[in-house]
């Protein structure tokens, strides 16, 4: 089942509000004490990312006042974020179909933007590498 981030915003969050503000958020988006702010210039597939990322955030609590920590922290963030929007499965579809390729066209069928493709291919475990291998070979005629 693919993870849909505003049924779990509606299902686990219901209390979180979602707002675009006017004025931009300065980047695609951030949590606030109001809720979740989103940049309104964003395209659906860069909400539907930064709706994860901060649901993430949501969930683990704020980032740490160390500036080293709340980086590392970031990178969780990210990282579990890029997990939850693309299933190892639905990787290996897109990778078969796009001919291997990382691109904005594998981004945009695994309905991500390209940051997150990219995240998720470079955080992905040995044991998901070799099961994308198998799988890969597997298909091929």
């Amino acid at each position: 089942m693919h993870f849909h981030p505003w049924r779990h915003l509606r299902d686990h969050h219901p209390h979180v509000h979602v707002i675009y503000p006017n004025g931009g958020t300065g980047c695609l988006g951030r949590w606030t004490d109001d809720g979740i702010e989103i940049n309104r210039r964003s395209s659906q597939r860069e909400r539907r990312c930064t709706l994860t990322h901060e649901l993430v955030h949501i969930e683990r609590g704020p980032l740490p006042d160390d500036p080293r920590m709340a980086l590392r922290e970031e990178q969780t963030v990210d990282r579990i974020s890029a997990e939850r929007l693309i299933e190892i499965d639905s990787l290996v579809d897109v990778l078969a179909w796009n001919r291997y390729r990382v691109d904005d066209e594998a981004a945009e069928e695994l309905w991500v933007d390209m940051r997150t493709l990219r995240i998720r291919v470079d955080n992905l475990t040995d044991d998901e590498r070799a099961y994308i291998d198998e799988e890969l070979e597997r298909r091929q005629p």
